[in-house]
C-alpha cells in the first residue's frame, strides 16, 4: 500500500526509514569527517605564468600573478597588497593571462583534456570564450589591441572579437622543418601597424600577419645563420623598433619598415624577457637621456641594462633579483627571472621569478644610479616547507587568536604567516644581506660576463627544528642590543649591558636549529629579526633538536652525538648539561661513597647520557623536568636545576624513538618510533597509555589536539590519519596527493595547518568540531578517500553557517552507542540530565506567562479591496470577544479548574505509592517527564490531609528529602522545593507533620551544602598553590 502510494503520486510522500547499522550501506566518504578546507597561503607567484600590469590613472597601477588555478591581484600604490582573488578557479592551471581595462583574462588547460579563456572582473568570472573544436595545445600567450583577442599556442594563433567575444579566425604559421613553425618568442603589436602582429618562430624568423584579412604580410629573418630560435620580443618607445632576442645570445633592435637591424648586442645568457623604459630618462652618463632596455632570463636570477645610445652597452647589473635555478647552485628548487617590465611613465621595473617573489624596484635620480633599489616586495617559501608551527599564547593573551603561523622550508628562510591579514605575513630578517654581499664582493661587479652568485648561500643553513614561547617577547619594544646578530662562543665575551637592558624590555622567543650546523640560533618574534646568540652544543656535534621551557628564559639544545645542553636566552650564558658535568670534589666523593658501598640512587650524577641522536626535548610547565628522547630507544627524564637523570624508560632495542610530542593540561607525551606506532606515554606515572598504529611507512610529523584529546599524524604514505585519545579509535583519515611533510594546530583549536611534498604553499584546514558534531567511530582504511585539499580562492571549504544545516540523520549510524551512568558514585552529588531550561523556567513561569499574555484585544481585518472575493458571511468580532469572555471566567477559577482535574493521574498515584513503600524514585522519575507548565500545575494541585496518613505535602517533601540524600539531580530538587514553598507556606505554619518533614529537607539540605563547600574548598587551594611560583 504504501509503494503504491508513494509511485501515484497521489498520496503523501513516505517517510524515510532510518537503517540500522547493519542495514545501512558502506560508503566510501568523499570528505574529512573533521577537517574542512580553507584556504593555501604564501603562493605569490609560483608558477612560470608571466605576471600581468595595467595602470589605473597616472600613478595606480594592479599587478596580476598566477598561483596555479587562481589568479591575485595587488596594488601597487598600496605597497603590493592583496586586492582580488578570483573566483571560481579555473578546472585546471592558467597557463597564460592578460589584464585589459578592467577584465583579466586568462587562459587554462594543457591541451590534453578541457581547456578554456574565462574573463574576471574585480576577481568574478563575467565571461568565458569559446575555443574552437580541434584546438588540442595549450595557450601559452594572450594579447590584445583595438578590436581583436590574439592567443598563441605552440603552432597556431587563435583570433577573436574583443567586444563579442566570438571566434573569428585561426592562422598557421608557414610550416618548416624540424618544428621550425613553432611560436617559441610569442606574439606581440605595434603601434600604428593597424590590425598587425608579430609572431616569432623557432627557425628565428618573425611573421608579420594581418588578423582581419588573415593573411601573412611579411616574414622578417634572423640576422645571421646560428641565432638560434626567438625567445622574446618586444616593441621600443620609438615607432617600428623591435626588440628581437634570440636563443644563442643575439640581442637585436630592428626596424620594420626597412627590414634593417639598427643595433646588435650579444648576452652571456639565453633571454626570456624584455622591457624598454618609457620615461625617456635613465640613460647617459647622468641618466638624463633616453633609451633604457632591461633584460632577463631563466638562467639566473640577475636583472641586466643596456644604454642603447651610441650602439649599446652594459649599463649595470642587477645582481640578485631572484633567486638563480638549482642547477645553478641555488640551494633553493625554483628560481631565475620570468618576466621583467618598466611601468609606463614611471622609474619602476617590476619584475617575477620562479622563487615566489614579485618585486618592484625604483631608479634614483638624485644621486644618479644605473641600478635601481627594491621599493616593494611581495614573496612566500622558494623552496618546500618543512617545519610548521602556530604561534602559542603569551603571557597577556595578545596572540592567544592562533591567528599567527611559523613556516621553515628548504630556502634558508622562516616565515610568519598572518591569518587574519595577508598583508602583515612577513619573512624573519637574518640581516642585511645584499649589504653583506657587497662587503664581501659578491654584487660589486657590474660586468656582464661575469657570473651571478647566490645570496642564500649568506643566510643560516635549512631549519630543521624550532621551539617558541612568548612568555618573555619584549614585542616591538625588545632591546636587540648593539652588537651583531648571532654571537657564536660560549666562552667568549657577552656584553652585560645587552642582558641588562633586555631584562626590562624582553629577549628573544625563537629558538632554531639547523641542518649540519652545530648552532642552535634565537630570533625576535615581536622585532621579526634574528637575535643576538648562537648557541653551540657542548660535544660540538650538529643540532638535532631544540626546545624551551614555557617562562620563556631558558633554551635546550640537543645534539646529534647524545649531548644535551641548557642556555639563558637573556645572558646568552651556558647555564646546565644533561646529565651535569661533576667538579673534581664531586667526583672525589663519589668515588669514595662507591667504594663503601653508600650510593643507594639508580641513577648516578655525571652519567646517563644519550648514546645517539637526540630526537626530542621537551620541558613540563612546572620547569621540573627535561625530557629527552633518542634514537637509542630511552626516554629520560632529568632534574632542571641539577642536571641529574631521575628517571628512565627503555624501549631498546625494540624501538628506536624518532620525535616527541608534550601536552601540559594533561601531562602526556606521545613519542613516533621507527615500528611506524605512536605511543603515549603519562609523565607521572611513567607508563603507556596508547599505542597507535595504522601508518604504512614512515612518521613525517604528529601533534597533539589543542585539548589533548586527539593525536594527527602524517606519514610518506600519504595520509594524514586522527586518532581520538580517550577510546584509542581512528576516527579521520586525508588521503592526499603528495606526502604530508609537516602539521600543526592551532592553541584555539580553528586550524590545522599542513604542507605536502614539493609545495611552497601552506594548506589551512577549518576544525568542524567547532560547529558540528563529530562521532568517535572508528574507521577502516578502506573508507579513507583522496580528498581535495585547500585552495588558493579558499573553494571547497564549509563554514560555520554550513553546519547548521548539515543532516545529522545520516551520520547516526557512524555513532557508537555511548554507556548511560546516572551515577558515578554515591559520594558525588550528581546533577540531572534534564535540558536547564525545564527547570528554569519553571522558576520564572508566573512572569513567563505575563510576558506572552496579548497586550491587546485582535482587531478585525481592513477591509479588502473590491477586486478580491471575501466571505459571504464573516463572524463578527464581538461574537468572538463575548465567547472569549465567558471562557476567561471559567479558566481565572482555581476551584473549577481543580473539578476539572478530579481524576487521580500518574503524578497523584506515584507519589500515594511512594508514601507507602518509601521508595519514591518511580515519582521523580515521572517528574522530571513533565513540563514547566505541567509540573507547576501538578505543585500547586497537591492536597493537603493534616493528620491523616496520605498527606500528599507531606509525601513530596519527603520525595525530595530522599532525593537530596541519594545525592542525585540536585538542580531539579532545589527548584522543585523553591515552587513547592511559593505556592504551599501558608500550610506549613497549620500543620505540624508537614513543619518537621521541612526541618529534616533543612537538615539534609545544610549538611549537604556545607559537604561541598569544604570540598570546593580544598580544590580551590590545591589550584591556587599550584598556581603560586613561589
Amino acid at each position: 500500500m504504501t509503494s503504491s502510494l508513494a509511485n501515484s503520486g497521489d498520496g503523501p510522500v513516505v517517510k524515510r526509514q532510518k537503517l540500522s547499522a547493519s542495514e545501512h550501506p558502506t560508503r566510501t566518504r568523499q570528505e574529512s569527517r573533521i577537517f574542512t578546507p580553507f584556504r593555501t597561503i604564501g603562493l605569490v607567484s609560483s608558477t612560470s605564468v608571466p605576471f600581468t600590469a595595467i595602470p589605473l590613472g597616472k600613478t595606480s597601477f594592479q599587478i596580476t600573478t598566477s598561483v596555479g588555478r587562481c589568479l591575485q591581484t595587488y596594488d601597487l600604490k598600496r605597497g603590493l597588497n592583496l586586492v582580488f582573488l578570483t573566483r571560481p578557479q579555473t578546472p585546471e592551471d592558467i597557463t597564460a593571462t592578460l589584464a585589459w581595462k578592467d577584465r583579466v583574462f586568462a587562459a587554462w588547460g594543457s591541451g590534453e583534456g578541457a581547456q578554456g579563456i574565462w574573463v574576471f572582473k574585480r576577481g568574478k568570472k563575467i565571461a568565458e570564450l569559446d575555443l574552437p573544436s580541434d584546438l588540442t595545445s595549450p595557450i601559452t600567450q594572450i594579447l590584445i589591441f583595438g578590436s581583436w583577442i590574439v592567443c598563441s599556442c605552440r603552432t597556431r594563433i587563435e583570433v577573436w572579437k574583443s567586444s563579442t567575444y566570438e571566434h573569428y579566425t585561426t592562422l598557421y604559421p608557414t610550416s618548416a622543418p624540424k618544428g621550425g613553425n613553432e611560436l617559441t618568442g610569442g606574439i606581440v603589436h605595434m603601434n600604428t601597424y593597424l590590425n598587425k602582429i608579430f609572431a616569432g618562430r623557432k627557425d628565428g624568423s618573425v611573421e608579420i600577419w594581418n588578423v582581419s584579412s588573415g593573411k601573412l604580410v611579411y616574414t622578417i629573418l634572423p640576422p645571421g645563420k646560428n641565432c638560434g630560435a626567438v625567445t622574446a620580443m618586444c616593441p621600443t618607445p620609438a615607432l617600428s623598433l623591435l626588440g628581437i632576442a634570440f636563443a644563442e645570445g643575439a640581442l637585436v633592435v630592428h626596424d620594420i619598415r626597412t627590414d634593417k637591424t639598427i643595433i646588435h648586442l650579444n648576452a652571456s645568457e639565453p633571454i626570456s624577457s624584455i622591457s624598454f623604459r618609457t620615461d625617456e630618462l635613465g640613460a647617459g652618463d647622468d641618466g638624463r637621456k633616453a633609451g633604457v632596455m632591461a633584460t632577463a632570463g631563466l638562467d639566473n636570477g640577475d636583472v641586466t641594462f643596456w644604454d642603447l645610445n651610441g650602439g649599446g652597452r652594459v649599463m649595470g647589473i642587477l645582481r640578485g633579483a631572484h633567486n638563480p635555478p638549482s642547477d645553478a647552485g641555488a640551494v633553493v628548487g625554483g628560481g631565475g627571472v620570468s618576466k621583467v617590465e618598466f611601468l609606463p611613465g614611471q622609474p619602476v621595473i617590476v619584475t617575477s621569478g620562479l622563487d615566489n617573489s614579485l618585486k618592484s624596484w625604483i631608479f634614483d635620480e638624485t644621486p644618479y644610479s644605473a641600478i635601481p633599489r627594491i621599493l616593494h616586495s611581495r614573496s612566500g617559501h622558494a623552496a618546500p616547507v618543512t617545519r610548521l608551527l602556530f604561534l602559542p599564547s603569551d603571557a597577556d593573551g595578545a596572540d592567544a587568536g592562533g591567528k599567527w603561523l611559523l613556516s621553515a622550508g628548504k630556502d634558508r628562510s622562516l616565515w610568519g604567516w598572518s591569518l587574519r591579514r595577508d598583508g602583515q605575513s612577513t619573512e624573519l630578517s637574518q640581516g642585511n644581506i645584499r649589504k653583506k654581499a657587497k662587503k664581501l664582493g659578491i654584487l660589486g661587479s657590474a660586468l656582464a660576463n661575469e657570473p651571478s652568485t647566490t645570496l642564500e648561500d649568506l643566510k643560516a643553513p635549512e631549519i630543521t627544528c624550532l621551539a617558541m614561547s612568548l612568555n618573555r617577547d619584549g614585542g616591538m619594544g625588545a632591546n636587540a642590543g648593539s652588537g651583531a646578530i648571532w654571537q657564536k662562543g660560549n666562552s667568549g665575551p657577552k656584553k652585560s649591558t645587552d642582558a641588562t637592558a633586555s631584562g626590562v624590555t624582553g629577549w628573544e622567543s625563537v629558538v632554531t636549529g639547523h641542518r649540519d650546523d652545530k648552532f642552535a640560533r634565537t630570533w625576535f618574534w615581536g622585532r621579526k629579526k634574528a637575535g643576538r646568540w648562537a648557541f653551540e652544543t657542548g660535544d660540538g656535534g650538529n643540532v638535532s633538536s631544540v626546545a624551551m621551557s614555557p617562562c620563556g628564559t631558558f633554551t635546550v639544545v640537543g645534539s646529534e652525538t647524545g649531548g644535551i645542553d641548557m642556555f639563558n636566552l637573556q645572558s646568552g650564558l651556558h647555564r646546565q648539561r644533561y646529565p651535569s658535568k661533576l667538579t673534581p670534589a664531586q667526583a672525589r666523593k663519589l668515588k669514595i661513597q662507591q667504594a663503601e658501598g653508600g650510593v643507594a640512587k639508580s641513577f648516578q650524577p655525571g652519567l646517563g647520557k644519550h648514546k645517539k641522536a637526540v630526537a626530542g626535548l621537551v620541558v613540563d610547565s612546572l620547569n621540573k623536568n627535561i625530557i629527552s628522547c633518542s634514537l637509542d630507544g630511552k626516554i629520560k627524564f632529568w632534574e632542571f636545576l641539577t642536571g641529574n637523570l631521575v628517571d628512565e624508560i627503555d624501549w631498546h632495542p625494540m624501538v628506536a624513538i624518532t620525535g616527541i610530542r608534550y601536552h601540559a593540561a594533561n601531562d602526556l607525551i606521545a613519542l613516533s618510533c621507527d615500528d611506524l606506532s605512536i605511543r603515549v606515554v603519562d609523565i607521572v606515572t611513567k607508563k603507556t597509555i596508547r599505542e597507535f598504529w595504522g601508518c604504512k611507512d614512515g612518521i613525517n610529523d604528529f601533534c597533539f589536539s589543542n585539548d589533548g584529546r586527539w593525536i594527527i599524524a602524517a606519514s610518506k604514505d600519504c595520509i594524514v590519519r586522527v586518532w581520538d585519545l580517550p577510546t584509542g579509535h581512528l576516527i579521520d583519515a586525508i588521503r592526499m596527493e603528495t606526502a604530508c611533510t609537516a602539521l600543526a594546530f592551532s592553541g584555539t583549536g580553528e586550524f590545522l595547518a599542513t604542507t605536502c611534498e614539493g609545495q611552497v604553499g601552506v594548506n589551512i584546514w577549518n576544525n568542524k568540531t567547532l560547529f558540528t558534531h563529530v562521532p568517535t567511530r572508528h574507521i577502516s582504511e578502506i573508507e579513507i578517500a583522496q580528498i581535495s585539499g585547500p585552495t588558493v580562492s579558499g573553494e571547497g571549504g564549509h563554514g560555520v553557517i554550513d553546519g547548521a544545516f548539515e543532516d545529522e540523520a545520516d551520520e547516526d549510524h557512524d555513532s557508537t552507542p555511548a554507556l548511560s551512568l546516572d551515577q558515578l558514585s554515591e559520594d558525588m552529588m550528581t546533577l540531572s540530565l534534564v535540558p536547564k531550561s525545564r527547570w528554569q523556567n519553571l522558576l520564572h513561569l508566573d512572569a513567563i506567562k505575563q510576558r506572552n499574555k496579548p497586550k491587546e484585544p485582535p482587531k478585525q481585518p481592513e477591509k479588502a479591496p473590491f477586486f478580491l472575493p471575501s466571505l459571504e458571511k464573516p463572524k463578527p468580532i464581538s461574537g468572538v470577544e463575548e465567547k472569549k469572555a465567558d471562557e476567561s471566567i471559567a479558566e481565572r477559577s482555581r476551584i473549577m479548574k481543580m473539578d476539572r482535574l478530579s481524576s487521580e493521574g500518574a503524578f497523584t498515584v506515584s507519589l500515594r505509592a511512594g508514601g507507602e513503600s518509601g521508595d519514591y524514585t518511580p515519582f521523580i522519575t515521572h517528574l522530571k517527564t513533565l513540563s514547566p507548565s505541567a509540573a507547576d500545575l501538578e505543585i500547586r494541585s497537591l492536597t493537603p490531609n493534616p493528620g491523616e496518613e496520605t498527606d500528599e505535602l507531606v509525601n513530596f517533601v519527603s520525595a525530595l528529602t530522599s532525593r537530596l540524600k541519594q545525592r542525585r539531580d540536585y538542580e531539579l530538587v532545589q527548584a522543585w522545593m523553591a515552587v513547592f514553598l511559593r505556592l504551599h507556606m501558608d500550610e506549613v505554619t497549620r500543620d505540624e507533620r508537614l513543619a518537621e518533614a521541612l526541618r529534616e529537607w533543612r537538615e539534609c539540605q545544610e549538611g549537604e551544602g556545607r559537604r561541598i563547600s569544604d570540598l570546593i574548598g580544598y580544590c580551590g587551594g590545591v589550584v591556587g598553590f599550584l598556581r603560586n611560583p613561589r
